[in-house]
């Protein structure tokens, strides 16, 4: 593990997920020495990030002393090694906001399917990681709990909408920590804070979040510092569910696997704005360039090539607004009388679509999957930005420009994160290295149909060649307290 920054976090905070597990099932450590040494890193850092403002000490300690004494097999995945859960997924017993004022009391009294079955593969919920309101938005803040901090830069963004979970990782919190995606969410905060989030096939890692389960657009996924416990989380989440009915069985082979047998060299397509679709500063681009120069200097080969990609804003705001409205959008009044302004035109703009908007969409991201999936057959990866831009003020609450290119509104410079969504092939963030500020850049993969294990074995060659990962970090504190 490379060293970026200072981290004078507990020894064990700054292990890997699979170097901890390792330990654990050797019986080296217990669950409760790695919950004395995360809480106390929570301590430590939660003032100055605020990434998991909702903890629930006495239940994970009660967890771990079951673990420690159990006998079942199926608790040897992760051992009693303590993880993060993000603020839009229920927890049993545990404050679950939606970082909304109308819910700020909730607790709710069932877990969502996809935290029973961490528990029981030995995950230990620490708390909840901290989001914008009902996931709406790429700076994470909101009236409950307040903003989350840039580790790297304290003054800056630390994206969303899992934001928290980003930083909960990147400050040494946790090993592990979940998170969700419709616009981005796994993968700007990845990004941003220098860790890796991968957004999975549709039902790879259960349902997605909330009520509605047969909807394809949101999913949940694993975040982490590696790529290897990445694909570690992954595999903990993975399985068919019968409450999660797009649910998908795990693969024979753990994508663990994939990750420790990763060598060699990729066939890579780069698109720096996807036909034009979407924006990149020249900083932004200047230094994905460097990294894939590094890439092919290593033996890979990078091609500049993308797909045809009609109809791709359209399709998905269409898809994307159909979710709003039919969750947020049915909350009851006393919740959606504190929603912020943001909010409540994504859920306007739910209603007034037309039943030809959304065939048109039905056939617009068949046309879009078929294209790609005919493009990747000459690659191993089509690579592109994370996002256009490095994180701005934490109180900006979305860029209105990049470099002097206006932007529309408040997701269009969330435009690289439509692709994966609409067609719903699987996609990471994986760090590579460094800009001239210090502040961690991610570059995006792309990968095939259901194909997590080689794209997870493709962003490990390109963490290894790029001299990651990053590692936990003190955070650099800049703003005024």
């Amino acid at each position: 593990m490379a060293s970026y920054a200072k981290f004078t976090g507990p020894e064990l905070s700054a292990k890997e997920a699979h170097e901890v597990v390792g330990l654990l099932r050797r019986r080296e450590i217990s669950p409760s020495e790695l919950l004395s040494a995360a809480y106390d890193r929570i301590e430590a850092v939660e003032p100055v990030v605020n990434a998991m403002p909702a903890l629930c000490r006495q239940r994970a300690e009660a967890e771990a002393r079951h673990i420690a004494n159990s006998t079942d097999s199926a608790s040897t995945m992760l051992c009693g090694l303590p993880i993060s859960i993000k603020d839009l997924t229920n927890v049993a017993g545990v404050r679950t906001t939606m970082g909304s004022k109308g819910l700020a009391e909730h607790i709710p009294q069932e877990s969502d399917p996809l935290v029973l079955r961490l528990e029981v593969r030995g995950g230990i919920v620490t708390g909840k990681t901290n989001t914008p309101e009902f996931g709406a938005g790429a700076n994470t803040f909101n009236a409950v709990f307040g903003m989350t901090r840039n580790p790297w830069d304290t003054s800056k963004n630390a994206g969303g909408s899992s934001g928290g979970a980003a930083v909960s990782l990147a400050t040494g919190e946790v090993w592990l920590a979940h998170g969700s995606d419709l616009a981005g969410s796994l993968r700007t905060p990845a990004a941003y804070c220098g860790v890796v989030g991968l957004r999975p096939s549709p039902g790879i890692a259960g349902g997605g979040p909330g009520p509605i389960k047969f909807h394809r657009e949101g999913v949940q996924g694993p975040m982490a510092r590696s790529v290897r416990d990445c694909a570690l989380f992954l595999d903990a989440m993975a399985g068919f569910d019968p409450r999660s009915p797009i649910s998908y069985p795990a693969p024979s082979d753990p994508y663990e696997d994939a990750v420790t047998r990763a060598e060699g060299s990729l066939r890579i397509a780069y698109t720096p704005d996807m036909n034009g679709f979407a924006v990149t500063s020249k900083a932004m681009d200047e230094h994905l360039r460097a990294a894939l120069l590094r890439l092919e200097r290593a033996g890979s080969i990078v091609e500049e090539a993308c797909p045809p990609l009609p109809d791709l804003d359209r399709t998905y705001r269409v898809l994307r607004a159909m979710l709003w409205a039919a969750l947020p959008g049915r909350a009851p009044t006393e919740v959606q009388r504190h929603f912020k302004d943001t909010l409540r035109e994504n859920i306007e703009f739910g209603k007034a679509i037309t039943i030809e908007d959304v065939y048109d969409a039905q056939y617009g991201r068949t046309r879009i999957f078929d294209n790609m999936v005919g493009f990747l057959e000459n690659f191993d990866v089509l690579a592109c930005p994370v996002v256009g831009l490095m994180p701005g003020p934490i109180e900006e609450e979305y860029p209105t420009h990049v470099d002097d290119v206006p932007l529309d509104d408040y997701i269009s410079w969330l435009r690289f994160s439509y692709l994966a969504t609409v067609t719903g092939l699987p996609a990471i963030s994986v760090p590579v290295g460094l800009n001239e500020d210090g502040l961690p850049v991610g570059l995006q993969l792309i990968g095939q149909p259901r194909g997590e294990a080689a794209l997870l074995a493709a962003a490990r060659i390109v963490e290894a060649n790029l001299g990651g990962p990053l590692g936990p970090i003190d955070p650099i504190v800049t703003h005024r307290c």
